[in-house]
């Protein structure tokens, strides 16, 4: 078996990939987004398509936006009936000793879940992820429940995510990256469609005991450019940070940025990384579903290839200002061995777009190749004896 490349312009005039074709370049590459956070991710929800990767896969300290790890599992709790909105949770001691943003619990409230909720989502309330946290801890304590949200990150797809307690407390090993955080959030809006407008909510009073405390912290909502989420995060060591969300029209981005000097640096580097991914990328549709993207070599097959093809339409964000062909390339174990099954996976189509980081789209068998008989097994087995004795002993012509 051998590694099998095909590299090929695509174009957004839905025509098949064809092998052989020289790599093409935009002819007006877009330039990357020059963020000044430590590190960014930027990606358009419906398409797929990453717009922004800088150090994504970095496991960094999340400050408070490891909250919304906490908020899911709270609204899988809610959603699976272990815990209801109008319930009221006690505050252990525990939970009343954090400091920093605080809904300024003690010991002598019992809190509604909904109103815990938002004072996590809106007042960035530390004592409230610990109050939560309790109450659906395997053990009863903050870190059983930390011990928890690893694993349920790590069900979830999210490698580089471990937690050391439920509201981003400053902590050697509590770390996310940005890709983990956009995918946490993708889950939360997609999955919880009944609790994310609360993520918009600029303003909650909780009991008139902390008038200092009363504001979103999210920079971007009410700017008129479609933000609606999600958390903010601060930490000295983790500097300011954000993980948002916007949709305009039928097109939703969810970004996350971290490490930026000031709370306004986050402010305006959000903005305007809001403003960048709706107004430089159009929506193209690269490959439609069924069609042959490339063809690959079968073994011992009725026939001797087969078409590679994607599961669903490839539609994917490229500049606006960019030429209508796009790098990619066609990568699978060939040859193929017959018999081959149509819709299984084969191989793996790699686009790259210029100035933007790499797409991967798994590739499938177009159609059934069933095994040949024994006249083409005979056939293939003596044309590769004969190439064998025409290369020698050093495997050369």
């Amino acid at each position: 078996m051998h590694h099998a490349r095909t590299s090929s312009p695509l174009t957004s005039l839905r025509n098949a990939l064809a092998a052989g074709l020289a790599l093409a370049c935009l002819s007006a590459p877009v330039s990357a987004f020059d963020t000044a956070a430590e590190a960014a991710y930027v990606v358009d929800v419906g398409t797929g398509t990453v717009l922004l990767d800088k150090n994504a896969d970095q496991p960094l300290p999340p400050a408070s936006m490891s909250k919304l790890m906490t908020l899911y599992v709270a609204f899988e709790a809610i959603r699976d009936g272990r815990l209801s909105l109008s319930e009221e949770l006690p505050v252990s001691r525990h939970a009343m000793s954090y400091g920093g943003s605080t809904m300024f619990l003690d010991t002598t409230d019992r809190v509604k879940v909904e109103d815990l909720l938002r004072g996590i989502i809106v007042l960035s309330g530390n004592d409230a992820c610990a109050v939560i946290a309790e109450a659906l801890s395997p053990d009863g304590t903050e870190a059983g429940f930390a011990r928890f949200m690893t694993q349920r990150a790590q069900q979830m797809g999210m490698t580089n995510s471990r937690f050391a307690n439920s509201n981003g407390w400053p902590a050697p090993n509590h770390v996310m990256s940005m890709r983990d955080l956009a995918l946490l959030s993708r889950h939360i809006i997609q999955d919880f469609p009944e609790f994310y407008p609360m993520f918009a909510e600029t303003e909650f009073e909780f009991d008139g005991r902390a008038p200092q405390n009363t504001q979103n912290r999210n920079p971007i909502l009410n700017l008129g450019i479609g933000a609606d989420g999600l958390k903010t995060g601060h930490t000295q060591a983790a500097g300011y940070g954000l993980t948002g969300s916007a949709k305009q029209g039928d097109r939703r981005v969810i970004f996350v940025v971290s490490g930026l000097e000031t709370a306004q640096a986050r402010a305006e580097e959000s903005e305007a990384i809001v403003n960048w991914a709706f107004r430089q990328f159009a929506e193209n549709t690269l490959v439609e579903a069924g069609t042959d993207v490339a063809r690959a070599d079968v073994w011992m097959g009725e026939t001797d290839s087969v078409g590679l093809v994607t599961e669903n339409d490839l539609t994917m964000l490229l500049p606006v200002l960019g030429d209508d062909k796009v790098a990619a390339e066609v990568i699978y174990d060939g040859p193929l061995e017959a018999p081959i099954t149509a819709g299984t996976k084969v191989g793996e189509l790699i686009v790259r777009p210029e100035g933007m980081p790499e797409t991967r789209v798994p590739l499938l068998a177009g159609s059934d190749v069933a095994r040949g008989g024994f006249a083409i097994r005979l056939k293939t087995v003596s044309s590769l004896l004969i190439k064998r004795l025409q290369q020698g002993p050093e495997g050369t012509l």
